[in-house]
């Protein structure tokens, strides 16, 4: 089982030649599916170049999940959907929308998306993360994780024991919750990365486009 996540788009870049922005993307893939879109940044034209640099296909891509309904997350989405027209839509049941003649799937409760990938359901009526199942053991992919850490973290726990977290952790202070983690990738909004780094030199990645990550 090989699992690879890429972050497309961030406030900051791992690499040369990518465009950053307030906002955030991630593209989840395994070896049992299609490739999975997670959140679509703040700028559709950057989006799409950054995926142009990174070797991605937009027209590949199975399924999109939107996180939450802020315009950092959600941005980029009606320039993939121009040139994507196959893929399954998730979007949190906070979000009223009709794309038409696509799937569209409002998400409440937690869900299986994929073998290995899952959705936490819309937690405290705000926002889902994504669930996935490495060899490593579960990667928690979040966007801002506006219900809190915690909750999140406790949610994704239901399916196995937890490797990692990527994403978005926003004003997160409660460091206590990350010990025993092997993987700390804040990214996006988190406030307190210094302290996070300091807190866990050996666990702690530093996020950015471009960032690829094999687990």
């Amino acid at each position: 089982m090989n699992t690879k996540i890429t972050i497309i788009f961030d406030n900051r870049s791992s690499r040369s030649g990518l465009k950053t922005g307030w906002g955030f993307s991630a593209l989840i893939e395994t070896d049992h599916t299609s490739p999975v879109l997670f959140d679509a940044g703040n700028d559709g034209m950057a989006l799409l170049h950054n995926m142009e640099e990174l070797g991605i296909v937009p027209e590949n891509i199975g399924t999109i999940i939107i996180s939450h309904a802020h315009a950092d997350h959600t941005g980029g989405l009606l320039r993939i959907l121009r040139i994507n027209n196959q893929s399954t839509i998730y979007l949190p049941a906070s979000i009223i929308a009709i794309i038409p003649e696509r799937r569209v799937v409002s998400v409440s409760q937690p869900l299986q998306i994929s073998k290995d990938i899952f959705s936490t359901g819309e937690l405290n009526g705000i926002e889902q993360s994504l669930v996935v199942k490495t060899k490593k053991g579960i990667v928690v992919v979040t966007g801002c994780s506006h219900p809190g850490v915690g909750s999140i973290l406790d949610a994704a726990s239901s399916q196995g024991r937890i490797y990692g977290i990527i994403g978005g952790l926003h004003g997160f202070c409660d460091f206590n919750r990350l010990d025993g983690l092997s993987l700390i990738c804040p990214c996006h909004c988190t406030r307190y990365k210094n302290e996070l780094r300091n807190r866990f030199p050996d666990e702690y990645q530093s996020c950015g486009a471009g960032l690829q990550l094999q687990l």
